[in-house]
């Protein structure tokens, strides 16, 4: 299988990167609810494809997800580029959560309890926090390093402003620059695309793509004008008690991602392909993307997202995906077109 370096780094990763947040328990965000026997069995053919990235974080179901990869991965660790997160909320103090020197301690600590390993080969950010000097989190972030305990550094859902701030702060301190931005990116989501790939690119950071199939809806699962499935994801957000859930719910199944997730069922039946590997194959090779997370329930899955990094699109297939998956532009009033 296919590995790339990773940013401005040496590091060789996979070009499927395995998410585990839905390892552990259901939760009130549509993720989870994959047991620790499956998750085993998901690792475990991963690695066996050939593919290494595996990605958690320490606020995926309420920690069971490094619980469970770290069991997982007890007699393979070595085979295994493993990558976590810290910022999110893990307690109810004020020094449970963000960016400062006494949350990233602890929590680090805590993943590698929970993984059963003395270090991450990739150590993230989840997001930025605003309350901590950014110095003090990247001087924090290079004494791991220092330690042995990470290997390398990343963010998710960084800006390209906090980007730079970020990697200006490294060199001030005289520490470790990040190699890696975690970031939402799909046909659904191409927002992406300008600023902040090009800081990254700028930066040295490779691009991690987080939701490739759009939650879910650019696998077709979802139709105009029918009701999501009870036990799709779509359908657990829509019929949450949590407004939260509801709204992010809402926002999936929208006219527009299922007129480009209609695209993609299209394109995929010329092709002989399934929508899930034409949608991960589009945003394997755009411009800076090192890997893309896919977040298998069960082996099946698995196999399915696989296919996604062996389809090459024909150029003519991309620009339909492109052109469909664009920016919307608006409608001009009547009457308004201009005349020469």
């Amino acid at each position: 299988m296919e590995h790339v370096r990773l940013g401005a780094s040496g590091l060789k990763v996979s070009r499927a990167c395995l998410g585990t947040m839905n390892f552990g328990p259901a939760g009130g965000a549509g993720v989870g609810s994959c047991d620790e026997a499956e998750a085993g069995r998901i690792v475990h053919a991963f690695l066996d494809a050939g593919h290494s990235l595996i990605d958690t974080a320490d606020a995926y179901t309420g920690g069971e997800s490094e619980r469970i990869l770290g069991r997982a991965l007890r007699d393979r660790r070595a085979q295994a580029v493993l990558a976590t997160k810290a910022a999110l909320p893990q307690g109810p103090g004020p020094n449970d959560r963000g960016l400062s020197r006494a949350h990233l301690t602890r929590a680090l600590e805590n993943s590698l309890r929970r993984l059963g390993t003395d270090h991450v080969d990739l150590y993230q950010c989840h997001q930025w926090d605003g309350d901590t000097p950014i110095e003090e989190t990247m001087a924090t972030l290079d004494g791991f390093v220092r330690s042995g305990k990470v290997r390398y550094l990343g963010c998710s859902n960084f800006s390209a402003a906090q980007v730079v701030e970020a990697q200006w702060a490294a060199d001030r301190v005289g520490g470790t620059r990040f190699v890696a931005l975690q970031a939402q990116y799909s046909l659904l989501a191409r927002e992406l695309e300008g600023e902040t790939a090009q800081v990254a690119a700028r930066h040295g950071l490779g691009l991690l793509a987080w939701s490739p199939l759009g939650g879910g809806v650019l696998t077709g699962r979802y139709r105009a004008g029918a009701a999501p499935e009870a036990d799709s994801r779509a359908g657990r957000l829509l019929n949450s008690p949590s407004p939260l859930a509801r709204s992010f719910g809402g926002r999936m199944i929208t006219e527009r991602n299922l007129r480009i997730a209609g695209q993609v069922v299209e394109l995929a039946a010329e092709l002989g392909a399934t929508p899930t590997a034409v949608a991960l194959a589009w945003v394997r090779e755009r411009p800076g993307v090192a890997s893309v997370l896919i977040g298998p329930r069960t082996t099946g899955q698995l196999a399915g997202n696989l296919a996604g990094f062996t389809l090459e699109l024909p150029p003519e297939a991309v620009t339909r995906l492109d052109e469909v998956s664009g920016p919307e532009r608006p409608e001009r009033p009547e009457g308004s077109e201009r005349s020469e």
